[in-house]
């Protein structure tokens, strides 16, 4: 998965909404004004992305392109390179768990809102 099939997949959920609020070099998605996936721009690709504790660890171990989630609370976040050693459907997976988690964090009534869009 490139950068740009990332970013189609991603903006195709409901609410969802992007930006560079850092720098100019990573591409922040957003659920309901949370981030859900963080896509690095500049240089090597990877994305930042969500996910349980126990999974997060367990990914980690069983992937070498799997790491800590760079910049990133690393018991939530993990970082995964974009190096064609991970097939897209498990990086659609994944990216289909970070939305999960961000959207069932926020309030119900903004839940119902963008499951509804």
């Amino acid at each position: 998965m490139n950068i740009e099939e990332l970013r189609e997949y991603c903006i195709s959920k409901k609410g969802v909404t992007e930006g560079f609020p850092f720098d100019e070099v990573t591409l922040v998605l957003k659920v309901g004004g949370k981030m859900f996936a963080l896509a690095n721009l500049d240089g090597e690709p990877s994305v930042n992305l969500k996910c349980d504790p126990e999974l997060a660890v367990e990914l980690r171990e069983r992937y070498t392109s799997v790491t800590p989630g760079y910049h990133m609370n690393k018991q939530h976040w993990n970082t995964v390179m974009l190096d064609g050693t991970i097939p897209d459907p498990l990086i659609k997976a994944w990216i289909d768990l970070s939305y999960k988690l961000v959207l069932e964090s926020l309030p119900k009534v903004r839940q119902r809102e963008i499951n509804q869009m």
